[in-house]
C-alpha cells in the first residue's frame, strides 16, 4: 500500500468511525424512525421537517427552535444526525436552526447531476427561498464549508454571517498530501462502513452506492480557486480549522488578512471577520470540539463588529 493510498484510507476511515460513534436506529426500523433520529438523540423535537422543491432537487430539511435563523451545511458523506446531533440542541436554544441534506446525501435523493460546490450553493439558496427565509447565518463543515463559501459568493444578499469549519476555498488550501489522495480514494474503503450502512438504511439503492461514493469524490479532482470571490464577500466570516486539520494554516491566513486581519487591533481596531486555530485538532476532531466552537460562534454571530476593542 502506497502512501497516498494509505492517506487516502486514513482520511476516509475516520469519518466511518465518526459515524459509529453516532446514535443509528436499530435494524428493523423503519426509515420513518431514522427520519426522526436527529431530535430523538438530541432529545429535540424539529418544528418542521420537509422536502423543498429545488433545482430538480426534493431535498430534505430539518427546522429547529426559533430566533436569528442559521443554516447548518455538513460534510461529505454525512447527514444532519451524522454531522449535527449533537450541535443543533445546543445552537437551537436561541436560534431556528435550519438543517438540510446535500445532494445524494442522507434523505436527498440524487438526480442526473454532478455534485458540485456551486450547484448546492444553489439549492441552499432555493432552500431558503422555499422556507421564506430572506437572509440566514450560515455554518458549513468540509464540503459544507465549500458549499457555504458559494452560498456568500452566489447569494450575498441571503448571508449575514459566515462561518467555515475546516473547509476551503481552492483546492490548493489542503495539505499537499491530502489533495492528492482524494483520487486514491474508492468506493471499498467505504464497504460495511457506517456509512455505506447509513445510506442503506434511509431508503437508498444499495446498488447505486458506488456512484454515489464516487460523484462525492468527484467534487474534489477538479481544480478549483475562488480566492478572488471569496476575498470580496462582504459577510463577516469566522473560519476555523485545527492546528492538526488537512487545511493549510497559510490557507486560512490568507483570507483573515484579505478580511483586515493581520494587524494589532490595539492600534487598528477589531477586524469584522475573525480565525480560529484550535489546538489538538484534527479535521474529524472539528466536529468533536463543540464545547469550544459553540461559544466562539455564538460570541461571532452576536456580537457587536463594530465595538471598539478592549481596554485597561
Amino acid at each position: 500500500m502506497n502512501k497516498l493510498t494509505i492517506t487516502s484510507f486514513l482520511f476516509a476511515m475516520p469519518l466511518a468511525l465518526l459515524v459509529s460513534c453516532q446514535p443509528r436506529p436499530k435494524e428493523d426500523q423503519s426509515v420513518l424512525a431514522v427520519k426522526n433520529e436527529t431530535a430523538d438523540s438530541g432529545h429535540i423535537k424539529p418544528a418542521e421537517t420537509g422536502y423543498a422543491d429545488v433545482n430538480g432537487l426534493k431535498m430534505y430539511y430539518e427546522v429547529y427552535g426559533s430566533g436569528k435563523p442559521i443554516v447548518l451545511l455538513h460534510g461529505s458523506y454525512m447527514n444532519i444526525p451524522l454531522n449535527w446531533s449533537h450541535v443543533i440542541p445546543q445552537l437551537a436554544k436561541d436560534r431556528k436552526v435550519i438543517v438540510a441534506e446535500m445532494q445524494g446525501h442522507g434523505r436527498t435523493k440524487d438526480i442526473p447531476r454532478e455534485m458540485s460546490y456551486e450547484g448546492m450553493a444553489d439549492d441552499v439558496s432555493g432552500l431558503l427561498k422555499h422556507l421564506k427565509v430572506d437572509s440566514a447565518d450560515v455554518l458549513g463543515y468540509s464540503m459544507g464549508g465549500g458549499v457555504a463559501f458559494q452560498v456568500a459568493v452566489r447569494h450575498p444578499e441571503q448571508v449575514r454571517r459566515l462561518v467555515v469549519l475546516s473547509g476551503v476555498y481552492a483546492n490548493n488550501g489542503w495539505w499537499p498530501e491530502v489533495e492528492a489522495s482524494f483520487a486514491t480514494m474508492t468506493p471499498e474503503m467505504f464497504k460495511g462502513s457506517p456509512i455505506q450502512q447509513q445510506y442503506d438504511s434511509l431508503g437508498n439503492d444499495p446498488a447505486g452506492f458506488d456512484d454515489y461514493i464516487r460523484k462525492v469524490i468527484r467534487i474534489d479532482l477538479k481544480p478549483y480557486d475562488w480566492s478572488k470571490e471569496v476575498k470580496a464577500i462582504k459577510a463577516p466570516v469566522l473560519m476555523a480549522i485545527g492546528d492538526a486539520d488537512g487545511v493549510r494554516y497559510e490557507h486560512a491566513l490568507e483570507l483573515f488578512r484579505a478580511k483586515g486581519g493581520g494587524k494589532m487591533g490595539d492600534l487598528h481596531g477589531l477586524p469584522h471577520s475573525r480565525l480560529a486555530i484550535l489546538p489538538g485538532t484534527t479535521h474529524i476532531g472539528m466536529m468533536q470540539r463543540m464545547d469550544v466552537l459553540i461559544p466562539m460562534i455564538m460570541g461571532f454571530l452576536d456580537a457587536d463588529l463594530n465595538a471598539p476593542p478592549p481596554t485597561f
